[in-house]
């Protein structure tokens, strides 16, 4: 199975790249909840607020949040399309690990003579029932 991706490598590194800090992954989930202002979200955090800013701009870049003007604030709302495609990424990931596991299983049980299935069967009950 080919993992067929709507996003570009690029896309995918800075939507990892920027998921990879505590502080923008709380951003993130805080920003989901209710938009909040960059000023209102520096007020968490025992940061300066260019700093605070400069996590926003790394979200901003890998489109997990999106900021708008409004008046002198700029409101930060979290963007659930790019955090969709990026499960769809590792979802994708997942499937393929799946099915690499199912066939190791089979060639597994390819190498057991049909003979001694269930004895092996019967053996791993037994294993099990001794712990």
């Amino acid at each position: 199975m080919v993992v067929r991706n709507e996003l570009t490598d690029l896309e995918v590194d800075r939507i990892f790249q920027a998921l990879a800090d505590t502080t923008r992954r709380d951003i993130v989930t805080r920003v989901l909840r209710q938009e909040q202002s960059v000023s209102a979200l520096a007020g968490h955090y025992r940061m300066s607020f260019a700093a605070v800013q400069k996590h926003v701009a790394v979200l901003e870049r890998a489109a997990l949040v999106t900021k708008q003007r409004r008046g002198r604030e700029q409101v930060v709302h979290g963007n659930m399309s790019t955090l969709r495609r990026a499960a769809g990424l590792l979802d994708e990931y997942e499937e393929l690990w799946r099915g690499r596991t199912r066939r190791i299983e089979d060639l597994l049980a390819e190498d057991v003579p049909p003979e001694d299935r269930g004895a092996e069967q019967e053996g791993s009950r037994t294993c099990r029932s001794s712990t």
